[in-house]
């Protein structure tokens, strides 16, 4: 998570997953606690402004796609330290927690190279647009709790690619840009995934805790994800994912 370098960061993430998948990557018995959680690396010229400070661009022109993909490639980047950060921050659960979040930061970083050659072919490098910090500081407000971080990190922050992805697929389509459609259709598709997997780690913690997975779930999404719910929802996909009916009536409801 230190490293500075996006692709160093993908090159460690894919040594150590490969080396926990064949085994040779073992969990520490007994550890000490975690230290508290800071921000990750990144590139020291990337800029990071509040979400309504990032310049609106379309996707007509080059350097808008560009842009548009930047924030995609930096949503992927975080994701792979928002992984990394559950296998190190929580302790003491199932060993698929473990290979679950292991399994989803080695994909991130697969979606971060796709995404950064995109740039390329755009005439651009990822840190060479402004990003913004909002995954990260759901992580920070929910490192006490594993509960919440699964609740809100992948059910509600990560989730929200499910529903913008397909009609940015189709609009890359009809620009012409099938290269980078395609990338995006790789990535929604593995997303899905990812979020299922916070589904299911929210319902474990939800029963070890014995409280109701659908009241608690409204009940976070009061105390940390005021603005972060707008729609339209990808009803198909949050159902491939985990989520129930009821689950997204109500987020219908609260996104007005």
């Amino acid at each position: 998570m230190a490293a500075v370098d996006p692709l160093e960061k993908v090159a460690l993430t894919q040594h150590y997953a490969a080396r926990y998948r064949a085994g040779t990557l073992k969990l520490p018995a007994e550890a000490p606690e975690p230290e508290p959680i800071r921000a990750p690396g990144r590139p020291r010229q990337l800029v990071l402004v509040h979400p309504r400070d990032l310049p609106r661009r379309g996707l007509g022109s080059v350097d808008g796609r560009a842009a548009f993909i930047h924030a995609i490639a930096h949503i992927e980047l975080n994701a792979i330290d928002l992984a990394w950060d559950a296998v190190y921050r929580f302790r003491g659960l199932p060993g698929s927690f473990y290979a679950d979040w292991v399994s989803c930061a080695d994909d991130e970083s697969r979606h971060f190279v796709l995404l950064r050659d995109r740039l390329l072919a755009h005439g651009h490098d990822y840190a060479d647009f402004p990003a913004h910090n909002g995954l990260w500081e759901m992580c920070e407000k929910t490192a006490h709790d594993g509960l919440a971080r699964m609740a809100l990190v992948p059910r509600v922050l990560e989730a929200r690619g499910l529903d913008v992805t397909p009609a940015m697929i189709s609009k890359l389509r009809s620009l012409g840009d099938a290269t980078t459609a395609d990338v995006l259709e790789v990535i929604l598709r593995e997303e899905v995934a990812h979020v299922a997997a916070g589904t299911r780690w929210y319902h474990w913690y939800c029963a070890r805790a014995g409280v109701e997975p659908r009241t608690r779930f409204k009940e976070l999404l009061g105390e940390y994800a005021g603005g972060y719910l707008r729609g339209p929802f990808n009803l198909e996909a949050r159902l491939l994912a985990g989520f129930d009916e009821d689950e997204l009536d109500y987020l219908v409801e609260q996104a007005g």
